[in-house]
């Protein structure tokens, strides 16, 4: 449950500023029903507690990454009274898409082969230790997309400083509907530019049309008081031209003249950036910025966009931070940061990837009353396994998950939040009277009952009482609380280990020998892609067969090869208590460690890891190639498994 709400003042600017003012973003805004938007902006954003779960290389409350949705981030800065000078966000694009990750098994340390394993280059070997997961889907109904971020970016306006500027980074998909609603929101008078990213290395197919090899960034400032500094780049030879100044008087730039009255002319290697961005974007080939995350922008191009807008020590915000290139570069151009984003693997990439520049920060957890099991969208891919009995074998209304079989009702419609769409996490009147006056008169005749599943609720005895006046239906309105099932769901990894004391040169340190892993829900993925590989290998031609033989992906007993990271913890042993890595280890999809201080080394993992000196580690933290993390309390007992503390 939300604490409390915070309002989302200031609100549009007067005369553009009322929801539905402009007739054309009614008409984008409004569909069949109640206008929920407007409802959820009266209400407030949800302030939800939060924890800090990990100071990152002895943290800062300066730069702060966050696992939480935009709102919810918002609304504890406004709480806070933090004020962002600057604002990067690429949200999704409604571009229909999936997106996933490519995950690698690493070479497992307890095989005598595996070094020669590690050494193989055919191109069959890395299928046969990959498989792919999805990270997050960018589907949604315009019309709900809308006010989804309409929503985020009157939010994100609350807590943005009088300095401020906002870049929205979309593309052709929905990007002139948000135009209009950044008009709106920020005033038509406060557009600053539409920045066009041509990334002239994108690969194309004929696709009969002309290619899109482009994306939009839309720029508005906050007030007139906007911090900005032109941008220049080396041109490949000097030219001549004129010279322009500032006019105070026509507030506009003049050609310069002599006390002669001549123009004067100037020899330049330097030019002034436009509104045309001709930047690469990053291909799987690069290895400057390898972190292997699918919607990952170049570093170049937030570089640019920082430096134009901010000054050191400003506060630089994205809360869509995906692999954390924002907060990378603003680190690195002497900026604070906020980063925020819904996904696990967000959260573990750009941490990982901030740590190894010696960034200090403290990453916090939104307690929003649920856990993602990793991302919405896999979320809503377990509902069908946390709800027992849920098919999707009767076609029914979109808005309408799924449905349940009972013996004496017959088919039972099921609503489950969108976990992707912040709009219908809570349960109010607004969204009840939708189910009732949109989903359920389209439904089957003889429907009897439908079940309701809601993450929050507004005041749930005044939303019975409003289903009971409400529902006009001969059906009847089942509401369940979906968190219990979601946090049951979850199932900790097991480990087995011994932990002794070692010399370490002339030193006694401690080493935990990782003897065996076993994490079910990556097993469970490897099963389902090896039955695929099989069904499209038996339907496959004899040549096909004979040029690409069947090979399943095999995990050996041991398991290490399914663990991506380790960590110590030497100072705290309570399994709640926020993280202190002390000493960790990262084993890349090439299977070299990367050591505690972020270096990449030609080293494989042997399976252990160590303190720094000789403090006795407390706690043991790992990492599988999925993403999940389980901590494992490391009592005084030498040698056992503990399944007790987990954190997914």
């Amino acid at each position: 449950m939300a604490i409390k709400y915070i309002s989302y003042d200031p609100q549009p600017l007067q005369g553009q500023a009322v929801l539905n003012c402009f007739r054309r973003t009614r008409r984008m805004l409004r569909y069949q029903g109640d206008n929920e938007l407007e409802a959820h902006i009266e209400r407030g954003m949800p302030l939800y507690e939060v924890s800090r779960t990990e100071p990152v290389n002895g943290g800062s409350s300066e730069s702060l990454l966050f696992r939480g949705e935009c709102i919810s981030v918002c609304a504890y800065l406004k709480e806070k009274g933090i004020k962002v000078d600057l604002v990067y966000i690429d949200p999704p694009f409604d571009s229909e898409a999936n997106y996933s990750k490519k995950v690698y098994l690493r070479k497992n340390p307890k095989v005598a082969e595996a070094i020669f394993d590690a050494e193989k280059t055919m191109p069959d070997f890395e299928e046969l230790r990959t498989f792919e997961e999805k990270m997050y889907g960018d589907k949604w109904e315009k019309e709900r997309y809308l006010d989804w971020m309409y929503q985020n970016l009157l939010a994100i306006k609350s807590v943005m400083s009088e300095q401020a500027s906002i870049y929205v980074h979309l593309d052709w998909h929905i990007g002139h509907y948000v135009k209009i609603l950044m008009d709106e929101i920020f005033g038509e008078a406060n557009f600053m530019n539409e920045i066009v990213w041509h990334y002239y290395n994108k690969m194309q197919g004929n696709v009969n049309r002309f290619a899109s090899n482009h994306d939009a960034i839309f720029v508005y400032k906050m007030s007139d008081s906007y911090c900005f500094q032109p941008i220049k780049e080396k041109r490949e030879e000097k030219t001549k031209q004129i010279k322009r100044v500032w006019d105070k008087t026509t507030q506009r730039l003049v050609n310069a003249k002599d006390e002669n009255g001549k123009v004067i002319y100037i020899e330049t290697d330097e030019k002034t950036i436009d509104d045309v961005w001709r930047m690469s974007m990053l291909q799987p080939a690069d290895t400057k910025e390898p972190v292997d995350y699918s919607t990952q922008k170049p570093e170049a191009l937030l570089e640019r966009v920082i430096n134009a807008s901010s000054n050191e020590g400003m506060l630089v915000a994205d809360f869509f931070s995906g692999s954390g290139t924002t907060a990378a570069v603003a680190h690195k151009l002497n900026r604070r940061f906020i980063a925020g984003d819904i996904g696990i693997n967000s959260i573990e990439t750009t941490r990982d990837r901030l740590k190894n520049l010696g960034a200090n920060f403290d990453v916090v957890e939104i307690k929003d009353g649920v856990t993602l099991y990793r991302n919405p969208v896999q979320t809503k891919e377990n509902i069908s396994k946390v709800i027992k009995g849920l098919s999707h074998d009767v076609l029914l209304p979109s808005i309408w998950f799924g449905c349940l079989h009972d013996s004496k009702d017959g088919i039972v419609p099921v609503y489950v939040p969108d976990f992707a769409d912040s709009t219908t996490r809570i349960l109010t009147k607004k969204l009840i009277s939708r189910i009732i006056h949109t989903g359920m008169p389209e439904l089957p005749d003889g429907v009897k009952r439908v079940t309701v599943y809601y993450i929050d609720v507004e005041n749930l005895q005044e939303i019975q009482q409003f289903i009971e006046t409400e529902n006009y239906h001969l059906i009847k309105i089942d509401l369940h609380d979906l968190k219990p099932k979601l946090d049951n769901f979850i199932m900790a990894d097991d480990a087995r280990w011994k932990l002794t004391e070692v010399k370490e040169g002339m030193f006694d340190v401690w080493q935990v020998s990782i003897d065996s892993y076993f994490c079910d829900r990556v097993i469970k993925k490897i099963e389902e892609y090896n039955l695929k590989t099989q069904e499209q290998w038996q339907n496959a031609t004899d040549d096909e067969r004979k040029r690409k033989p069947l090979n399943l992906i095999k995990i050996s007993p041991e398991g290490l090869e399914t663990i991506e990271w380790l960590s110590l913890d030497c100072t705290s042993a309570e399994g709640q208590d926020e993280w202190h890595s002390n000493v960790e280890l990262k084993i890349e999809t090439d299977s070299h460690v990367r050591y505690n201080n972020g270096e990449k080394s030609q080293n494989y993992w042997d399976g252990t890891i160590r303190t720094l000196d000789d403090r006795k580690p407390l706690r043991l933290k790992i990492r599988n190639i999925c993403g999940d993390e389980t901590i494992f309390s490391l009592s005084k007992e030498e040698y056992r498994s503990d399944l007790s503390q987990s954190k997914v």
